[in-house]
C-alpha cells in the first residue's frame, strides 16, 4: 500500500507566500547569500495552530522571518526586509484574492487558502551576527483546505 502525498503547513505556507514575495521562500536560507542579496528572502518555520475537529480544515500559525543582506556593507538593509514583511501583511488584507487557490510540488494536491491574517506587528531582529537584516513576523495564521482530486 502506498501513502498518498498530502498537503503540509510548510508547503502551503511557502506555495502561499510565493504568491506574494515571488520564489524567495524556503524552510532555510539559501548557502549563497548573493543570490538573494538585491530582493531579500522569507524564511518560516510552524509555531502552532491546530486542525479543525470536524471538517478538514487547517488553521497553523507560521513564524515568518524575512532577511535581507548586503554582500559589500557591514550595515544590514533593514528597508529591504521590512518591505518583505509589509507585503505580507499588505497580501492578508486583500480579501478580493482570498480565498485563493495554490499549486504544490508535483504529487501533492491544491490547497485553497481560506484565510490569512497575522497574529503581531513585524519587528526588528538587531544584532544578527552576519550583519543581516532581519523582520519577524510572530505568526501568519492560514486556514486552508485540501482541493479534492
Amino acid at each position: 500500500m502506498s501513502l498518498r502525498l498530502r498537503a503540509t503547513p510548510e508547503l502551503v505556507t511557502a506555495a502561499w507566500l510565493t504568491t506574494v514575495v515571488g520564489d524567495r521562500v524556503a524552510t532555510t536560507l539559501p548557502k549563497d547569500n548573493s543570490s538573494w542579496a538585491a530582493s531579500g528572502f522569507c524564511t518560516l518555520v510552524v509555531a502552532g495552530g491546530s486542525p479543525n475537529l470536524y471538517v478538514p480544515l487547517r488553521e497553523p500559525v507560521i513564524g515568518v522571518d524575512c532577511w535581507a543582506n548586503s554582500g559589500s556593507s557591514q550595515k544590514p538593509p533593514w528597508s529591504i526586509a521590512a518591505a518583505l514583511a509589509e507585503a505580507i501583511q499588505a497580501a492578508c488584507y486583500d480579501h478580493p484574492s482570498i480565498p485563493q487557490t495554490v499549486t504544490l510540488p508535483a504529487g501533492y494536491p491544491a490547497a485553497q487558502v481560506k484565510s490569512a491574517y497575522t497574529t503581531g506587528e513585524p519587528r526588528r531582529i538587531p544584532d544578527d551576527p552576519s550583519s543581516y537584516a532581519r523582520y519577524s513576523i510572530p505568526g501568519l495564521a492560514l486556514a486552508w483546505v485540501e482541493v479534492p482530486s
